[in-house]
Protein backbone atom coordinates (compact mmCIF):
# COMPACT_ATOMS: atom_id res chain seq x y z
CA UNK A 1 0.00 0.00 0.00
CA UNK A 2 2.68 2.87 1.10
CA UNK A 3 4.90 1.76 -2.17
CA UNK A 4 1.90 2.68 -4.44
CA UNK A 5 1.62 6.50 -3.58
CA UNK A 6 4.39 8.29 -4.33
CA UNK A 7 6.68 9.95 -1.80
CA UNK A 8 5.72 13.58 -0.63
CA UNK A 9 9.27 14.98 -0.64
CA UNK A 10 9.31 13.89 -4.68
CA UNK A 11 6.33 16.40 -5.30
CA UNK A 12 7.85 20.17 -4.68
CA UNK A 13 10.96 18.98 -6.90
CA UNK A 14 8.63 18.09 -9.94
CA UNK A 15 6.91 21.92 -9.44
CA UNK A 16 10.19 23.00 -9.93
CA UNK A 17 10.32 21.74 -13.38
CA UNK A 18 7.30 23.67 -14.79
CA UNK A 19 8.96 26.91 -16.28
CA UNK A 20 8.05 30.10 -14.74
CA UNK A 21 8.79 28.54 -11.13
CA UNK A 22 12.63 28.79 -11.48
CA UNK A 23 12.36 31.82 -13.68
CA UNK A 24 11.31 35.51 -12.67
CA UNK A 25 10.70 38.26 -15.12
CA UNK A 26 13.63 40.03 -14.29
CA UNK A 27 16.06 37.18 -13.98
CA UNK A 28 14.67 36.76 -17.99
CA UNK A 29 15.21 40.41 -18.49
CA UNK A 30 18.49 39.72 -17.91
CA UNK A 31 19.56 36.66 -19.44
CA UNK A 32 17.93 37.93 -23.07
CA UNK A 33 19.69 41.51 -22.99
CA UNK A 34 22.94 39.06 -22.02
CA UNK A 35 21.98 37.60 -25.23
CA UNK A 36 21.36 40.65 -27.03
CA UNK A 37 24.89 41.87 -25.91
CA UNK A 38 26.57 39.17 -27.52
CA UNK A 39 25.68 40.15 -31.04
CA UNK A 40 29.03 42.76 -32.32
CA UNK A 41 25.65 44.69 -34.25
CA UNK A 42 23.72 45.90 -31.57
CA UNK A 43 24.87 49.09 -29.71
CA UNK A 44 24.62 48.37 -25.75
CA UNK A 45 23.59 52.14 -25.43
CA UNK A 46 20.72 51.46 -27.93
CA UNK A 47 19.46 48.22 -25.92
CA UNK A 48 16.65 48.00 -23.50
CA UNK A 49 13.26 46.48 -23.31
CA UNK A 50 10.97 48.42 -25.63
CA UNK A 51 13.87 48.36 -28.59
CA UNK A 52 12.70 47.19 -31.66
CA UNK A 53 14.81 44.77 -33.83
CA UNK A 54 15.19 46.75 -36.85
CA UNK A 55 14.29 50.21 -36.11
CA UNK A 56 16.56 50.74 -32.84
CA UNK A 57 18.70 48.17 -33.26
CA UNK A 58 19.46 47.94 -36.85
CA UNK A 59 19.66 44.02 -37.31
CA UNK A 60 18.42 42.93 -40.53
CA UNK A 61 16.10 39.97 -40.69
CA UNK A 62 19.24 37.47 -41.39
CA UNK A 63 20.25 39.34 -37.99
CA UNK A 64 16.59 38.99 -36.38
CA UNK A 65 16.64 34.96 -37.08
CA UNK A 66 19.81 34.63 -35.17
CA UNK A 67 18.96 37.01 -31.93
CA UNK A 68 15.84 34.44 -31.90
CA UNK A 69 18.31 31.33 -32.23
CA UNK A 70 20.74 32.62 -29.22
CA UNK A 71 17.82 32.83 -27.13
CA UNK A 72 16.53 29.46 -27.85
CA UNK A 73 19.84 28.06 -26.73
CA UNK A 74 20.34 30.43 -23.98
CA UNK A 75 17.05 28.72 -22.54
CA UNK A 76 16.90 25.69 -24.13
CA UNK A 77 13.58 25.71 -25.81
CA UNK A 78 12.55 26.07 -29.01
CA UNK A 79 10.36 28.38 -31.28
CA UNK A 80 8.32 27.56 -33.81
CA UNK A 81 9.20 29.75 -37.02
CA UNK A 82 5.69 31.12 -37.03
CA UNK A 83 6.38 32.39 -33.30
CA UNK A 84 9.86 33.69 -34.13
CA UNK A 85 8.68 35.12 -37.08
CA UNK A 86 6.20 37.64 -34.62
CA UNK A 87 9.54 38.31 -32.15
CA UNK A 88 10.40 42.25 -33.16
CA UNK A 89 11.56 43.52 -29.75
CA UNK A 90 13.22 42.92 -26.89
CA UNK A 91 9.79 43.10 -24.83
CA UNK A 92 8.29 40.62 -27.06
CA UNK A 93 11.55 37.65 -26.57
CA UNK A 94 11.35 38.63 -23.03
CA UNK A 95 7.46 37.97 -22.46
CA UNK A 96 7.70 34.59 -25.16
CA UNK A 97 9.95 33.32 -22.46
CA UNK A 98 8.24 33.83 -19.79
CA UNK A 99 5.33 32.20 -21.10
CA UNK A 100 6.85 28.87 -22.50
CA UNK A 101 6.94 26.29 -19.60
CA UNK A 102 9.83 24.74 -20.83
CA UNK A 103 11.95 27.34 -20.77
CA UNK A 104 15.08 27.34 -18.00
Amino acid sequence: FHESRLPMSRLPMRAAFSAAAGLNKSEIEARVLDVFKGFEKVDPAKLSPIARFTEDLGLDSLDAVEVVMAVEEEFAIEIPDAEADEIKTVQQAIDYIAKTPEAH
